[in-house]
């Protein structure tokens, strides 16, 4: 993202996940701060992302999604991802959308849009 709003409300919300986990009252109104900037620089995919991942959030009290991996992924490291902590998924989600111009986090992004709408 370009907005230095934006970028100083990412590394808010990675460093109050460091500090109190799933924290879902600020979390969330964090989240939905961060999209209204989304919003403004027209980018349709984090928008997307931000939403399902904030109802997300609501409905589940955490964030189910596994963190995405690089590997193709046999049982066994399925259930070590999944067991990687929620907080360390979503501090990943977040921190792809600081920066937009590296065509793996888009991709990486594109990922967790459709693993959320799946879910």
């Amino acid at each position: 993202m370009e907005n230095k709003k934006a970028i100083k409300l990412i590394d808010e919300i990675l460093e109050n996940l460091d500090k109190t986990g799933i924290n879902t009252e600020t979390l969330i109104d964090d989240i939905k701060a961060l999209r209204t900037y989304a919003l403004e620089e027209q980018i349709p995919l984090v928008v997307k992302v931000l939403r399902y991942t904030y109802e997300h959030i609501e409905e589940n009290n955490s964030f189910l999604i596994p963190i995405l991996g690089d590997e193709p992924v046999d049982e066994e490291d399925m259930e070590e991802k999944e067991a990687a902590s929620p907080v360390e998924s979503l501090k990943y989600l977040i921190a792809l959308i600081k920066n937009l111009k590296n065509k793996v986090n888009i991709s990486d992004l594109k990922e967790y849009r459709d693993l959320l709408k799946e879910y």
